[in-house]
């Protein structure tokens, strides 16, 4: 779903969470977006005609038309999910509609984080949360998510959300920015830490630049 702190926690986000910048330590709505690393925009906020493919873009999130934060306004936008990524559990105070245009993204309904719950949509599938439903998902193998609806959109972050910039950081996890580690995945150096609820995760980049996200208990020092 500024970005919340992890723009791909959110469906985010977002969360990634999205969301990924910025601090927040308690259950308040965030902003969705905002000028922010790994925010773009394709073509102006007014509507104007436009016609943008399925292509690769920078960073986590694509705003399409619109503007997220304007009560209001329609807006649409694509979410770049990495591979790995867990979205905590949250809610919106507007309409979500969610349509997926590559890979897989598992979600699911409710007010605690299940993967049994977690249904997959594959690219083309649909679905649909009501204004102040709690929502969760995960993305294991990364996907493309598109997102529509009438801003503003905000997050409620069920469990709030912390970020190794947090002051008492060392309290939640074990790793630090810049660190060099061993994943599932292979090795990569730390760019960013999340945690929401039982929820500790790490944003990490390969040697070639991949990102991809790990779970606290899935990271170990080589």
């Amino acid at each position: 779903m500024k970005p919340p702190k992890h723009a791909r926690l959110m469906l985010c986000a977002l969360v990634v969470a999205c969301g990924r910048h910025g601090s927040h330590h308690d259950d308040a709505a965030r902003s969705a977006f905002a000028a922010a690393p790994g925010v773009t925009r394709s073509g102006a906020i007014a509507p104007t005609p436009r016609i943008i493919p399925l292509h690769d873009f920078p960073g986590d999130v694509e705003i399409l038309t619109g503007d997220p934060e304007k009560e209001g306004e329609p807006f649409v936008m694509r979410i770049n999910e990495r591979p790995g990524t867990r979205i905590p559990v949250h809610s919106h105070p507007v309409d979500e509609n969610i349509t997926v245009l590559q890979g897989t993204w598992y979600f699911a309904i409710g007010d605690r984080w299940d993967r049994a719950a977690l249904r997959p949509l594959h690219a083309g599938d649909y679905a649909f949360a009501p204004k102040g439903s709690r929502m969760f998902a995960g993305c294991p193998d990364g996907a493309v998510v598109q997102i529509h609806g009438i801003g503003p959109f905000l997050i409620h972050w069920k469990h709030g959300l912390r970020t190794l910039d947090d002051a008492g950081a060392s309290a939640v996890f074990t790793f630090r920015k810049g660190e060099r580690v061993r994943t599932p995945r292979g090795e990569g150096t730390i760019r960013q830490g999340y945690s929401s609820g039982d929820i500790v995760q790490y944003e990490l980049a390969d040697a070639n630049g991949r990102i991809t996200m790990a779970d606290q208990s899935d990271v170990h020092r080589p």
